[in-house]
């Protein structure tokens, strides 16, 4: 029976049987952790997130945020799952023991965060902000500063936010005019505004402390000269007490297209000439700080995006299953036919397995990556180390783009197949997408992310870190070549790969030339290609995975044809669902990833009539 939100079976397939993370927990940092343990901790996020989490998610949409005399408040119902969550150390759960985490491996976070974000979304942007930005108190702050600050936030005691984005300056954090000046003591006073600060202002938690990016006075333009602050919303007496209230006012709430449950505020610091701030880390530091927790952030969206995803399809799915209407298309011509679900009709169905393959296969690249931090953190020998962070540095910006660009068609899908029923309110798929289309804006948009892909990705540590991505796609179609069952869909992603590889080659030589402008125009389509790519590598590892398991599960019954294996199968969940996840990898094989050669041939043709048509013919 599911849950309604996500496939808690293909999570565990993808974490113990495709990557295997039970080899975590033969390392030192992980020694502490067992497959036992793993699914226990799988088994509690199941229930929080279906028992306690998504039944707020609804009412939280409908309710918003309020702004009321300068305060804002999160919907009610928020409350008491937000104690529920900090109770049980979810919000800090992937930080080291010493400071109040709980050690968990951050591929085994991820499943259970994509639960959390499935289940609720916009709750779960609270204490993911809040941990990011203690994080970076962690790591670069003083030993007074972590305990003064820290220590609360990682509790959920206190909350907070990231301050980077200003009016007018945008995705362009360079031209922030944001000011620090540096007091007699050591402290510095705060002047500017921040726009679209994520729970900037709430009454979840009794303070806020505030990540602030600013230019001290007299530092140089760009992000060179920038440094970041820590601002609490209330002073934080010596004793851990609240003291008075800083200089920090909520200039209003935004009105958003999604996530209304999430407070999304615009904050004026030292409108008095009285906000206090703290250096953290060193002076001009700060984007090097701000970057430093940039590619868990960049996953964590990932995985909001694919929240979304996967329960609009669960929820289509089940509709699908439930929804009477028409003859079935063999017995179109028979008056005396019944309906029948819509499941049972073939573009449905096509629809849905489209979307089936999409959220297994973007499910396991984000687990992956996040097992490759693991490993990073992990595995003592340099070699592998750079290697795993490698993986990191490459795949993350796919991560975070691809994920969400396909999440918000996996939603559009799910309210067509709903109908007129999935654009109204009363069924939660256009919520769904409502939601999920914020995460292909922030933390850098999609269009931020293939720049970054192409522009720096690419080429770091001289090609070696693409080299090895290729390298292992090479091994998974070589060996699914060499299966008689999986041949083809070997073939396809041999095929596949061959051509995107063509056109990072293609995209060294503009950048070696002097057309580095066709470069930046052919980012986002180099990215879908190369994300379609990654996508068809993890579904057909996963095949062999099933395959192979599906295979011994017939011989132990004794079924032999394959009239017998699918009679055996509608009656066995276990040879079902690994049915499934070879019939996601084959129509993957077949349909998407013959397509990248066609538009892999589209980016190097180079056409520049973007950039070269007049602004005015635009219309």
């Amino acid at each position: 029976m599911g849950n309604g939100l996500v496939n808690v079976r293909d999570q565990k397939f993808i974490l113990f049987e495709q990557i295997g993370i039970d080899k975590l927990f033969k390392s030192e940092k992980y020694a502490d952790y067992t497959s036992d343990d793993a699914n226990m901790m799988l088994g509690e996020a199941e229930k929080l997130a279906v028992n306690v989490m998504e039944p707020a998610n609804a009412k939280g949409d409908q309710e918003g945020c309020t702004f009321v005399d300068g305060k804002v408040k999160a919907p009610a119902c928020f409350h008491e799952p937000y104690k529920k969550i900090c109770e049980a150390g979810w919000n800090s759960a992937a930080r080291d023991p010493e400071v109040g985490g709980q050690g968990m491996p951050l591929s085994l976070f991820t499943a259970c965060a994509e639960l959390f974000n499935a289940a609720n979304f916009p709750l779960m942007m609270y204490p993911g902000l809040t941990c990011g930005a203690g994080a970076l108190v962690e790591k670069f702050g003083t030993d007074e500063q972590r305990e003064k600050y820290m220590v609360k936030m990682y509790s959920g005691e206190f909350g907070g936010t990231m301050g980077l984005t200003e009016p007018g300056a945008g995705s362009d954090v360079g031209a922030l005019r944001t000011k620090a000046v540096k007091q007699a003591d050591g402290t510095y006073l705060i002047s500017g505004t921040k726009s679209f600060i994520s729970s900037g202002d709430h009454d979840l938690t009794s303070n806020n402390i505030h990540a602030v990016l600013a230019r001290i006075e007299g530092d140089p333009a760009g992000t060179d000269g920038i440094s970041i602050f820590i601002v609490p919303k209330i002073m934080v007496n010596d004793d851990g007490s609240l003291g008075e209230p800083n200089d920090v006012i909520t200039g209003g709430i935004e009105h958003k297209m999604g996530i209304k449950g999430s407070a999304t505020c615009t904050l004026n610091f030292g409108e008095e000439d009285k906000c206090y701030g703290e250096l953290l880390g060193r002076e001009r530091q700060g984007m090097a700080i701000m970057f430093h927790m940039m590619n868990e952030a960049r996953l964590e969206v990932g995985i909001q995006g694919l929240g979304c995803a996967t329960a609009a399809y669960e929820h289509a799915r089940d509709y699908a299953r439930e929804r009477i209407q028409s003859r079935a298309i063999w017995d179109m011509t028979n008056p005396e036919a019944k309906p029948v679900s819509i499941i049972e009709h073939p573009d449905i169905r096509r629809t849905l397995l489209w979307m089936k393959s999409y959220v297994e296969g973007i499910r396991a690249l984000n687990y992956y990556v996040a097992y490759a931090f693991d490993q990073a953190e992990s595995v003592s020998d340099a070699t592998e180390k750079k290697k795993w962070n490698g993986v990191v540095e490459l795949l993350t910006p796919v991560c975070k783009a691809f994920s969400t660009d396909k999440a918000m068609e996996i939603c559009s899908f799910a309210i067509d197949i709903y109908g007129g029923y999935g654009y109204c309110s009363e069924y939660p798929v256009e919520q769904y997408m409502r939601d999920a289309k914020i995460t292909t804006i922030y933390e850098g948009t999609n269009g931020i992310q293939s720049l970054d892909l192409v522009g720096r990705k690419l080429a770091q540590n001289r090609g070696q870190n693409l080299k090895n991505i290729f390298e292992e796609i090479g091994k998974t179609a070589a060996s699914a070549g060499a299966d008689s069952e999986l041949q083809l869909l070997g073939a396809s992603l041999g095929k596949a790969a061959q051509a995107v590889g063509g056109v990072t080659l293609q995209f060294k030589d503009w950048a070696d030339g002097a057309s580095m402008v066709l470069a930046v125009l052919n980012a986002r389509p180099f990215l879908e290609v190369f994300g379609d790519v990654l996508v068809g590598w993890q579904l057909v590892q996963g095949a062999q995975v099933a395959l192979a398991a599906v295979n011994k599960i017939y011989a132990e019954a004794g079924a032999q044809t394959q009239a017998e294996r699918r009679a055996f199968a509608r009656n066995n969940s276990e040879a079902a669902f690994y049915e499934g996840k070879i019939a996601s990898a084959r129509y993957f094989a077949s349909t998407i990833l013959p397509t990248i050669k066609g538009r892999c041939l589209g980016i190097q043709a180079g056409d520049r009539t973007p950039i070269e048509m007049l602004d005015a013919s635009f219309g």
